[in-house]
């Protein structure tokens, strides 16, 4: 039997500005909301061995990526650059190579990546999907 990997991509604002708890978080400090929402997907990740890639948006003159060995990849774009961008730009990638899932509140977003051939999730459902792992 074949072992497909599954991938997990986040479109990190777009969940932090539907979960309401978070939201909240990010009026007072986005990077606060930011490490919330992470440490939510690695636990997911380390409870169903889905490989998860959170992208935010960023400020710098590239983009950059954070991650430790085993755990979550962040990506930020670049200034003038959206996490959206990225997002599609992997989806379109590896979307035929891999089980891909995008948890994103961007309609647009999320038919450019069903093009693509990745499965999408809404905020509302990826709260579902880390329920469920957590039992």
């Amino acid at each position: 039997m074949v072992q497909h990997t599954r991938y997990l991509n986040v479109d990190g604002h777009s969940v932090i500005f539907a979960w309401p708890e978070l939201r909240k978080i990010h009026e007072r400090r986005s990077s606060l909301a930011r490490e919330a929402l992470t440490k939510q997907l690695r636990d997911y990740q380390d409870w169903t061995g889905v490989r998860v890639v959170i992208v935010f948006d960023g400020k710098g003159a590239q983009v950059s990526a954070t991650s430790g060995s085993g755990d979550v990849q962040i990506f930020y774009s670049r200034s003038g650059q959206t996490a959206d961008a990225i997002i599609e730009r992997l989806a379109s990638k590896y979307a035929g190579k891999v089980d891909l899932t995008v948890a994103t509140s961007d309609f647009m977003e999320r038919q450019t990546v069903h093009a693509s051939g990745a499965k999408c999730v809404s905020p509302e459902a990826l709260r579902g999907l880390i329920e469920e792992a957590r039992v």
